[in-house]
């Protein structure tokens, strides 16, 4: 019987070491995975990359692991936002590696690892320094940069419903790079509002397969 619910996060999280690859979900707050990265830190993993949209928001999930050195570096579009200036102050100090990446680039990176493409050519950083180091090539006399797939050991992702197979619905724009991430990662750990009976879930309604989802915990009000 298939059955990808979880109970506690310490089985949510097995499998997890230092230096750890994950993506998480969110767009702000939207969608953020919080109790699972906060899990995180309470699990003491440390030397971690993290993979998202911004380097977190307010004072909950991404910023606790700033604050507390967990993280060694962030791919993300966003480093820092309007509420915390932590992000700023560890790369001044030598303490965290950025790598920016334009929105849309980050989002077909992710798309690209899990579709299995080896890359592909954008036009969207030409002539910044977001292109420095990066393969160019002209095409009809347009130039383009090459963009590498962007994979990860784990994605954490935050989901309206599931049901015990993994399929998934979401809240709205709480969507996000979840689908995404869900396909580019090894490991999906999935946190729910509400794991619902099997075909609770109209089959049109499912964003994400269960196919591509390992794990789900409930975590009421999260």
């Amino acid at each position: 019987m298939i059955d990808k619910r979880v109970y506690d996060f310490d089985a949510a999280l097995e499998g997890m070491a230092d230096g750890a690859t994950i993506m998480s979900s969110g767009f702000g707050a939207a969608g953020a995975p919080q109790e699972l990265l906060e899990a995180v830190l309470d699990c003491g993993f440390r030397d971690l990359v993290i993979i998202s949209n911004n380097a977190g928001e307010g004072e909950r999930g991404l910023i606790k692991l700033l604050k507390e050195k967990r993280i060694a570096k962030v791919i993300c579009s966003f480093p820092t936002s309007s509420n915390s200036e932590i992000t700023k102050e560890l790369y001044a100090a030598g303490l965290l590696e950025l790598e920016i990446v334009p929105q849309g680039t980050l989002s077909e990176r992710m798309r690209a690892g899990g579709a299995g493409i080896g890359g592909f050519y954008t036009r969207t950083s030409v002539d910044t320094p977001l292109a420095e180091g990066k393969e160019s090539r002209s095409f009809e006399g347009i130039d383009y940069v090459l963009e590498r797939p962007l994979t990860a050991q784990f994605a954490f992702i935050k989901a309206r419903e599931a049901d015990r197979w993994g399929n998934l619905t979401y809240n709205l724009s709480a969507r996000n790079f979840g689908p995404t991430m869900a396909m580019a990662a090894d490991t999906t750990i999935v946190q729910v509002d509400q794991i619902v009976e099997l075909g609770d879930i109209d089959p049109e309604q499912v964003v994400t397969p269960g196919i591509y989802v390992d794990r789900i915990i409930e975590v009421k009000g999260g």
